[in-house]
């Protein structure tokens, strides 16, 4: 009798023991909960473009993905495109332009999602200058930090309206860009952020204007986009996956609850300037992406201009720019 009833419940044992490995390493909805640690570098130092990576991160959303994320912080925008590269980080934050230029020089990475889905970068200058269109820059001194990409960004708005190089100066100003605006030492910056130079300049009590680049000539772009590298869309895709189901959770979460969400990040980075941060996440949240979708006209539109305007010496494979992960 002994012998019969063994087998039977050595496999009801089993079964039990199986059930309850399985509950301990999902949640209810079938999730795992055992969290895969993965790195995620910033373009530049926290600011409130970066609030839903906060979110995503202290919130919750990359936990219920299974997601462990460090954020790190570079020395250089340079740095998370070159390093994700190599596999030194799993992904990171760059520039549509930044990835377009770095595609054609055979750079093995990819954006696969969006934080921020127009360009900031617009043409700034102050109210008090008299400056009312773009053909006002006729004869004015125009401050940039980084070039190429900013010498052709003005020059397209510039031509746009018939002007040519004899008809303004360039001036490198480093990255002084609102300094250089508040001490006059140039009349307009190309560069400047709409959600964060305007309002800097307001905070020291000058009011400003832009030119919005996509609107004078050049075409419209994801500014902040996140990438990985080619060896990690091939062999750990599922990882991309989940981290723009976090990410694309969290921008929504940020949009909904902006008050809670800048909470978040302030207990992040409690140095940041706040006042600044505030006002920047109010004039971003419209700029957050919708959709997690790119759009392949978007990406053929910069490369083209990109390779008439000679940012790019020859045109990267379309479908290498840029893959969408989300489920």
């Amino acid at each position: 009798m002994e012998k019969t009833i063994r087998g039977p419940i050595i496999g009801i044992c089993l079964m039990i023991f199986c059930c309850l490995s399985f509950v301990q390493g999902t949640n209810g909805w079938g999730q795992t909960t055992q969290e895969t640690r993965v790195t995620l570098m910033l373009d530049w130092f926290p600011n409130a473009d970066h609030v839903p990576l906060y979110v995503a991160r202290d919130g919750g959303f990359f936990k219920r993905q299974g997601l462990r994320t460090d954020i790190l912080i570079p020395s250089s925008p340079n740095d998370p495109p070159k390093l994700v590269a190599v596999g030194k980080v799993d992904f990171g934050i760059s520039y549509q332009p930044s990835i377009t230029v770095a595609r054609s020089q055979d750079l093995p990475i990819t954006s696969i999602g969006i934080l921020v889905e127009h360009p900031l970068s617009t043409i700034t200058f102050l109210e008090e200058s008299g400056i009312k269109t773009p053909a006002d820059l006729r004869g004015k001194r125009i401050g940039y930090s980084t070039a190429p990409t900013e010498i052709i960004l003005f020059e397209a708005v510039a031509q746009s309206v018939g002007l040519t190089r004899e008809d303004y100066e360039l001036i490198n100003v480093s990255f002084n860009l609102t300094p250089s605006l508040l001490t006059g030492n140039v009349d307009a910056v190309v560069g400047a952020y709409r959600n964060y130079e305007i309002n800097e300049l307001a905070l020291e009590g000058k009011k400003a204007k832009y030119f919005p680049i996509e609107k004078h000539g050049v075409p419209d772009y994801y500014e902040l986009v996140f990438i990985a590298n080619d060896k990690m869309l091939e062999k750990k895709r599922h990882l991309s996956e989940r981290f723009i189901a976090a990410i694309d959770e969290a921008i929504q979460f940020t949009k909904e609850h902006p008050e809670e969400a800048l909470q978040i990040y302030f207990n992040a980075n409690p140095d940041v300037r706040k006042d600044l941060d505030t006002l920047a996440l109010r004039d971003t949240l419209s700029l957050f992406a919708t959709t997690q979708v790119q759009s392949s006209k978007k990406w053929q539109n910069f490369m083209e201009f990109a390779f008439e305007r000679g940012l790019i010496q020859r045109r990267p494979v379309l479908e290498a720019l840029f893959e969408n992960v989300a489920p």
